[in-house]
């Protein structure tokens, strides 16, 4: 298993998109899946900067335990 991290725009910014994305190559890497809980992002997430990430998610009005593929749901499919 990968234990890679997120890597933040500045050490404390998130935004919706960038987080977005990153989650999006997880899952593409498959690190993670689109049914876990948003909450398995803490494992790929700094500490110090996880409250940044709840509070762009409780801003965009995400719950962490809402699913991931709900966060990336606006996905681009290259073979339809």
């Amino acid at each position: 298993m990968s234990t890679s991290t997120l890597t933040p725009v500045s050490s404390t910014t998130y935004s919706l998109s960038m987080l977005q994305d990153e989650v999006r190559q997880l899952v593409e890497k498959g690190t993670i899946s689109r049914h876990q809980p948003i909450y398995v992002l803490c494992k790929y997430i700094p500490a110090r900067e996880w409250v940044c990430v709840e509070c762009e998610l409780e801003r965009s009005d995400f719950l962490l335990r809402d699913q991931i593929g709900d966060l990336i749901a606006a996905e681009r499919w290259d073979n339809d």
